[in-house]
């Protein structure tokens, strides 16, 4: 491991800034649960327009990542668009949400994923 490694982990206050934003910009699939019932929230499936009609999260609106830019009158900057694409190691959904931000609209990413939501939580799925 490198020095510059080892000083940043000692490093409490750039760690605290780095957890906040992570609280603020990402989600669980508990947290997503609440936020639909208590909130104003869009939820976003930045998947294949394919894999969407196999199954969604209930509420979920189709939008693929590559097509993001061209629709974002779909969504609304009073609202919280909440993101998703396949799984953890899918960038598509930090893509979509770096695209939203970039045009003013407030987001965050459902960390895990379809397949966490579907796999591990096992939440209700639309097909």
């Amino acid at each position: 491991m490198s020095l510059k490694i080892k000083e940043m982990r000692l490093n409490t206050q750039d760690a605290q800034d780095f957890f906040v934003k992570c609280l603020a910009y990402t989600l669980g699939p508990v947290e997503l649960q609440k936020m639909v019932e208590n909130e104003a929230v869009r939820i976003v499936d930045v998947r294949r327009s394919e894999d969407y009609e196999l199954g969604h999260i209930k509420n979920a609106m189709s939008i693929p990542k590559d097509e993001l830019a061209d629709k974002l009158e779909l969504l609304s900057k009073e609202d919280i668009s909440i993101v998703y694409c396949y799984n953890q190691q899918c960038h598509l959904g930090a893509q979509a949400c770096l695209i939203l931000a970039e045009y003013g609209y407030p987001c965050m990413l459902l960390e895990g994923g379809f397949k966490t939501w579907v796999e591990d939580f096992q939440f209700e799925v639309v097909k």
